[in-house]
């Protein structure tokens, strides 16, 4: 049974930085893609980082995340971190990790992700 746990969110003020964690079980995450997304009250899921199998190095970034958000996997922990700096208030909402086990699967697109984690709160407020 696959299990995904995400940790590591919390309160934090304008500018600062938080890292996420989401421990897998039941399966290799570097064998499978893997993202972070995000749901905001009131806002759609969307996906925010997200990377493909070890293999390939292929990374997606949402815009408002490129340059301040870095996925990243340890293969070795079975672990992928979301490392979020110069966080800013509209970053505020529950963060998912998730896992595709689908062979083409389109980086950052909810719909080719199968399993999910329970979620993560982070708020960006002074």
């Amino acid at each position: 049974q696959v299990q995904l746990v995400e940790s590591g969110g919390g309160l934090v003020q304008p500018g600062g930085s938080l890292r996420l964690t989401c421990a897998s079980s039941g399966f290799s995450l570097n064998h499978y893609a893997i993202g972070w997304f995000r749901q905001a009250p009131g806002k759609e899921r969307e996906g925010v980082a997200c990377l493909r199998t070890s293999h390939d190095s292929s990374a997606y970034y949402e815009d408002s995340a490129k340059g301040r958000f870095t996925i990243s996997r340890d293969n070795a922990e079975n672990t992928v971190y979301l490392q979020m700096n110069s966080l800013k208030p509209e970053d505020t909402a529950v963060y998912y990790c998730a896992l595709s086990t689908m062979l083409q699967v389109k980086l950052c697109a909810s719909d080719d992700y199968d399993y999910w984690g329970q979620g993560t709160q982070v708020t960006v407020s002074a």
